[in-house]
């Protein structure tokens, strides 16, 4: 079986197994886990910040970065196609009290210019604008990469009006890949960034909410009233420690194997190699649903993700073969 739908489908790798297997763990919700503390004290050091927080959920670390960013009656601004907008069952007003407004940008990709208008400064009349909320890369996107020039420009923005700026950073991975972009120039334009262990790297549970020391305190309250206390985590933040220590570099290989998907795909007038970025591959196809069920009868599993189009996503359990023989299947029927 190609399964082609997510990068989190990946399994464990024998390293990564025995990485885990042998971890030295102790209570986490006392602070008494060394391999959760280890993890945390890498990825913040990775991202230039003072501390990181470990997750069992990417959109729990999400939902804390915003919560510290933005207090209940607040406004969050964001992408129309963001994570932390449409897949994140609401979080952000159910749980955090957060409203929300968005912007449309092409393939999710940011432009400064374009949320400036939207921030409403403290006013008795409207809802005041605390945080803007970037993802990059972008998953609905299509794995597009926001450009760091436009970062730094959204970050002089946020700087002149006085707000927060959280990075949904669950591909951050294949951004870094993409442009050679250090981790630390994304840990200095924003004040909150999460970033997912179980998608491009390959850990099987894990996200981190990255920030600074008083926020990180703040956020394992949050943590806790989420219901995200765990005990001796450390069996699992050993697979992240090991994620980062040898799952980044490869991301280049995925990057390849989309690209030569998306060129073999591209003569069936289904997508645009030209925008694929890192690992994902969009693709419009008519009644895709069907596609799709005779895609996974001859063993090729693709995302479904409205009636005429979808997403295919290339990762750690996908090799050269499996591309090869996912581009057959689908050629053939889409020839039909």
């Amino acid at each position: 079986m190609v399964d082609l739908r997510s990068d989190t489908v990946t399994r464990p790798t024998p390293g990564m197994l025995a990485a885990m297997s042998s971890a030295d763990v102790g209570d986490d919700v006392y602070g008494e886990d060394p391999a959760v503390n280890a993890l945390e004290a890498e990825a913040a050091a990775l991202f230039g910040k003072e501390a990181a927080v470990f997750t069992p959920t990417g959109s729990m670390a999400n939902q804390i970065g915003l919560q510290l960013l933005v207090r209940p009656g607040e406004e969050l601004l964001a992408d129309v196609k963001a994570h932390v907008v449409n897949f994140e069952m609401g979080a952000a007003a159910a749980l955090g009290g957060i409203s929300t407004r968005t912007w449309a940008g092409p393939n999710g990709r940011i432009d400064a210019d374009q949320v400036e208008p939207l921030i409403n400064r403290p006013n008795p009349y409207v809802t005041v604008t605390r945080a803007i909320a970037v993802e990059n890369t972008h998953n609905i996107g299509g794995g597009t990469v926001q450009p760091v020039e436009e970062l730094r420009r959204l970050k002089d923005l946020a700087d002149a009006y006085g707000l927060g700026l959280h990075l949904d950073g669950a591909r951050i991975w294949n951004a870094h890949a993409a442009t050679g972009t250090p981790f630390a120039e994304y840990g200095r334009l924003f004040d909150t960034v999460s970033v997912c262990l179980s998608k491009g790297l390959g850990a099987p549970v894990g996200s981190l909410l990255i920030t600074d020391a008083e926020r990180a305190q703040r956020a394992r309250v949050i943590r806790k009233r989420l219901g995200g206390g765990m005990r001796q985590a450390g069996f699992l933040a050993a697979a992240g420690s090991y994620a980062l220590a040898n799952h980044i570099d490869r991301l280049a290989e995925d990057h390849a194997r989309a690209q030569h998907l998306a060129r073999s795909l591209e003569p069936f007038g289904i997508c645009d190699a030209a925008q694929v970025e890192t690992n994902i591959v969009l693709v419009r196809i008519p009644e895709i649903a069907k596609v799709a069920a005779a895609a996974a009868d001859q063993g090729v599993k693709i995302s479904v993700l409205g009636a005429d189009w979808g997403r295919m996503l290339t990762h750690l359990d996908v090799d050269d073969a499996g591309i090869e023989h996912a581009v057959k299947v689908l050629g053939t029927l889409l020839g039909k």
